[in-house]
């Protein structure tokens, strides 16, 4: 069902967040159309995705953010964490409700040594039928110390007074002090829920960790929470998608 479809007064917002791996799968093929279709399936209101491609030469100069959104019939916006020339690697938020670009956090923290990647957050807002909720996508490095600073530093930009989801690969165990840390300013889903399980996402083929993410206001309450396991998922990316149902405020 593309987004054209749901256009139904809703008091929910379905969200997910889905490291898309360059949209290449555990097959080894790379397939944008895929990914699309996984996202179609779980019929959601608004998608963070992480690790897009534009304009590079690994996948064939394609804007992966606006060919997976034309096919959806969403909106987007896309902001690369790297540079190099005219190549571009990032962050991308997918809505079926309009939205805009606030801002992109460029956090801090150096890489670790096997990966110097800049990593960014991607402040966007969509405007539902019952306000303005902002989406803040975002996707952590791979060292410790790293990612308990980019921890840092994004809690300190967050305006959790706001109607606000924090979502993202954090490349984090629940347990882990980034997310404990992020969990002190806003709702961490799965603790909200008293969730038995973790619904762990990483990797595909036998996942065993669950390194993504997703964090509400005050202003939001959490319904549901589920990892996205079908056969095309198991194979369209190296994460499965993390998807939350939640309500809005009122």
């Amino acid at each position: 069902m593309g987004c054209a479809e749901l256009q139904a007064m809703s008091e929910t917002l379905r969200v997910a967040t889905y490291n898309v791996h360059g949209c290449v799968g555990t097959d080894r093929r790379r397939s944008e159309a895929r990914i699309a279709d996984v996202i179609a399936s779980m019929a959601l209101d608004v998608v963070g995705l992480q690790e897009l491609d534009v304009n590079r030469a690994r996948s064939e100069r394609i804007d992966q953010a606006a060919a997976i959104a034309h096919q959806l019939g969403c909106h987007h916006v896309f902001h690369p964490a790297m540079r190099n020339a005219h190549e571009q690697y990032g962050n991308a938020t997918i809505s079926r409700f309009p939205l805009r670009l606030r801002r992109t956090i460029e956090l801090r923290g150096e890489g670790s040594w096997y990966c110097r990647e800049t990593r960014i957050a991607l402040c966007a807002e969509i405007e539902t039928q019952l306000g303005a909720v902002e989406i803040v996508n975002t996707h952590f490095g791979l060292g410790r110390a790293e990612r308990l600073v980019q921890a840092q530093h994004l809690a300190s930009e967050l305006e959790p007074n706001k109607s606000l989801i924090l979502l993202g690969d954090f490349n984090s165990l629940p347990a882990s002090r980034p997310v404990k840390l992020l969990g002190q300013h806003l709702n961490d889903v799965r603790i909200a829920l008293r969730e038995p399980r973790l619904h762990r996402t990483f990797p595909t083929r036998l996942p065993i960790v669950a390194v993504d993410h997703i964090f509400i206001s005050d202003s939001l309450r959490a319904l549901s929470i589920s990892a996205h396991r079908t056969a095309l998922s198991r194979i369209a990316s190296d994460h499965f998608p993390l998807v939350a149902e939640l309500a809005l405020p009122s």
